[in-house]
């Protein structure tokens, strides 16, 4: 038992929830789109870890690595279109 009754996975999902909504009131708030992609990469991962917090299945941190996994390939494919994606030369 933690503090207050309060077991450590609870204190993590909370911290993590916290962090989430942090990350996703900065998304909706920010005008600069080149600063909302790294608060969304972090809003990807806090979705990510409250999945694997939440969900009490082994099967649930294979879709939590699987979430994990394409959250980060779409924001490297965003990261990549706003950058100016591939030369011709490449």
């Amino acid at each position: 038992m933690g503090v207050a009754g309060i077991i450590p996975s609870e204190i993590a999902l909370i911290f993590v929830v916290l962090v989430g909504l942090f990350a996703a009131l900065r998304v909706a708030f920010e005008k600069n789109t080149l600063r909302k992609l790294p608060y969304l990469n972090v809003l990807s991962f806090a979705v990510a870890a409250a999945i694997a917090l939440l969900i009490r299945h082994p099967l649930a941190l294979l879709a939590a690595v699987a979430f994990f996994v394409g959250s980060t390939l779409e924001s490297n494919a965003i990261a990549s279109t706003y950058a100016g994606g591939r030369d011709k030369d490449d």
